[in-house]
């Protein structure tokens, strides 16, 4: 595959973990002091220690952090030819559907149901592009891609429409940032320096973690009567 190809891969990789993740930058306060503390001491405290607000924080990273590592997994066992990726895939659109439920007690069963579709949509235009990539179909590549951007536009208009602290520029912008970010870890592991590769997840991890309590910050700030 020609790097042109890899450019055009990597554009849509991500998908769910840059949907979902970029509000989060744009919904909290950037002091983290004011945010609660979510530490491996408070994650390790039974439930009836945890306040709602905590509990949230909590649920969130989880999500995310799954959503990130079933993302690379998928990625490496499609790219490798490895026989578990149906099953990566399966694991991961679950994960799309747990997203969406996470929404459901502040936006309703509807908000989430068509999250959880967005988010499908996303990973499965993924799945396309990755097989396109791979037979250096250009064709289809540009469809792909086409699609990609169309499903990201629906994504912004809905998260903007539920809550007022996610404005639809923002997270364009975090978007782009985020795909910069994943374009260098898949070209890092198809030119297999793997050094480079395992950097690069580390800190889409890192950021994820922080994305994940950034939107925990938005909902806690539209509903603060939950909290």
């Amino acid at each position: 595959m020609d790097n042109k190809a890899l450019q055009g891969l990597a554009v849509c990789l991500l998908i769910g973990l840059i949907v979902g993740g970029v509000v989060g930058y744009m919904v909290a306060p950037k002091d983290t002091a004011a945010m609660p503390a979510v530490t491996k001491s408070a994650i390790n405290t039974s439930a009836g220690d945890i306040s709602k607000t905590q509990m949230l924080y909590q649920d969130m990273r989880k999500l995310w952090s799954d959503h990130v590592i079933w993302t690379r997994e998928y990625v490496i066992a499609s790219l490798d030819n490895r026989p578990e990726a149906p099953k990566v895939a399966e694991r991961l659109l679950k994960n799309q559907e747990e997203i969406g439920n996470a929404i459901v007690p502040y936006y309703g069963k509807a908000a989430g149901d068509q999250l959880g579709a967005l988010l499908k949509e996303h990973i499965l235009v993924a799945v396309d592009l990755l097989d396109a990539a791979k037979t250096n179909n250009t064709t289809k590549l540009k469809d792909a891609d086409a699609r990609w951007r169309k499903n990201a536009a629906d994504m912004a208009a809905f998260l903007s429409s539920a809550n007022p602290n996610w404005k639809t520029q923002d997270i364009v912008n975090m978007l782009n940032n985020h795909l910069n970010l994943t374009t260098q870890e898949a070209v890092a592991h198809m030119n297999k320096d793997y050094a480079e590769d395992i950097r690069l997840f580390d800190e889409i991890y890192d950021q994820i973690l922080g994305m994940s309590d950034e939107i925990s910050a938005g909902i806690v700030k539209q509903y603060p009567e939950k909290f």
